[in-house]
């Protein structure tokens, strides 16, 4: 039976205590009944005898310490899963927001769902093409990976998360695939832009949107990604769906774990964040992955900004911890007009050697991404020497290079937000642009593919 009590003390926004509860459990949801008849949400932080620490989803205003009423519902936080989901849009607390009616549930899964047995965990192996070269050709994004993009405030994440949302698929027959894209902390006109995008491209009919917004109340943000993940453990783990998560930003994210924390006065740590934000982001990274037994999936691609562009920030440095490699985008790259700005050598994906070759992407694949990442790397170096000792200083050699490093850019990492390039299509535009090297040069690639893939010129 529910019990009602009339017994709030205290409020200090977003936290309220209220006294003579019982039997009331951590992380309980609860409901406010304020005298008019509004009802808000919260959820119970602490217990301590018949006290209870509540935390408010929505604003303290207009909450009468006398008159409103507070009720523990029994369980926690919860989202109704089904197929439906699949086209809706939905706030961060779950709530339908496109204007269709509220999802017929065929099961309420608690948010903060269980961590994966590392036992029961399948080694992520297969190739999933998001149609964006310096990914799929150099950073190959493999199935049940986490493979974060390292953004910086005013470059085009978001034009990039859109982009791979809209191209991303697996390869093969008869696999079902579909996105889960939660927005923390976004401002209206971005949220807006991807919707409008995925309905655009008719990616929306595979796309399960969270959207919360700059101006929802920041522990909201705590469940956004929280509900997207549980959604995306439905699809993929009873409905057999390849999923892919895409979160951003986390920045925003881990800034409302800042407020919050410092709300109930816990020591800070590092800049200020709490000492468990190591802890609190490896519970969302870790939801993604392959479990032995089950044919779906869920790869996730985290985005964030790092604060003043600082690699070393907790933020990007705890991620780069928990997952498996970066994608960096360049502030230079990106006053070049390069789109999408991908700065390649410093990008690492952790997986890209279980994820390609025969039967995966193409025999070549291993070789010819090596040999690109090593010429661009000595074509930078070469383009270097020549800013500062002149053109006359290179060899003839590293003028090729250099020439290479130029042209890499402006065709290879430069494709623009519309271009979706399949796997053998980036390929082959890496032999193109290796045709500009001495083939004496090309150390990193078998001679059989050599002559296979970019025969001699009659």
């Amino acid at each position: 039976m529910i019990k009602e009590y009339k017994t709030i003390r205290e409020i200090a926004s977003p936290l309220m205590l209220v006294n003579q509860v019982e039997g009331v459990t951590y992380d309980e949801l609860a409901e406010i009944e304020l005298p008019n008849g509004e009802v808000r949400r919260c959820k119970v932080l602490e217990v301590e005898g018949d006290t209870a620490v509540v935390q408010l989803f929505e604003s303290a205003q207009g909450i009468n310490l006398a008159q409103s009423k507070i009720r523990f519902l029994g369980h926690p936080l919860e989202l109704g899963v089904s197929e439906d989901m699949l086209g809706r849009v939905f706030n961060g607390m779950g709530e339908p927001i496109d204007g269709g009616p509220a999802v017929l549930a065929e099961a309420h899964r608690d948010i903060n769902g269980l961590p994966m047995n590392p036992a029961a965990r399948a080694y992520p192996a297969e190739f999933i093409q998001t149609g964006v070269s310096t990914i799929d050709g150099l950073n190959t994004l493999v199935r049940g990976q986490k493979l974060p993009i390292f953004s910086a405030s005013g470059l085009p994440h978001a034009a990039l998360a859109a982009q791979i949302a809209r191209q991303a698929r697996v390869l093969g027959d008869g696999e079902n695939f579909a996105v889960v894209f939660a927005a923390i902390g976004i401002t209206f006109e971005e949220s807006e832009y991807f919707i409008q995008e995925f309905r655009r491209t008719g990616a929306i009919d595979r796309t399960v949107v969270f959207s919360n917004l700059a101006n929802d109340p920041a522990v909201e943000r705590l469940s956004t990604p929280r509900m997207a993940l549980t959604a995306a453990e439905y699809l993929a783990f009873e409905k057999d769906m390849q999923v892919l998560v895409i979160l951003t930003d986390i920045t925003n994210y881990a800034e409302a774990l800042r407020e919050v924390s410092a709300a109930k006065k816990e020591v800070p740590g590092r800049r200020g964040y709490p000492g468990y934000l190591y802890t609190d982001l490896a519970t969302l990274y870790e939801r993604a992955g392959r479990r032995i037994g089950k044919r779906g999936s869920i790869t996730m691609i985290p985005i964030l900004t790092m604060p003043e562009d600082d690699k070393t920030h907790p933020i990007p440095d705890l991620t780069g911890y928990i997952t498996e490699g970066q994608i960096i985008l360049s502030r230079d790259l990106h006053r070049k007009g390069l789109v999408p700005p991908v700065d390649v050598l410093p990008s690492l994906s952790r997986l890209k050697d279980k994820g390609i070759g025969v039967g995966k992407t193409r025999e070549d694949h291993a070789g010819t991404m090596n040999q690109l990442f090593a010429a661009y790397a000595r074509g930078k170096d070469a383009k270097e020497l020549m800013t500062i000792l002149g053109e006359a200083a290179l060899s003839d050699d590293d003028k090729q290079f250099a020439k290479f490093a130029d042209e890499f850019e402006k065709v290879y990492v430069s494709q623009g937000n519309e271009t979706n390039r399949s796997i053998e299509e980036t390929l082959d535009l890496g032999w193109q642009l290796l045709r500009i090297l001495p083939r004496t040069e090309l150390k990193r690639i078998k001679p059989e593919f050599i002559e296979k893939y970019m025969p001699e010129e009659a």
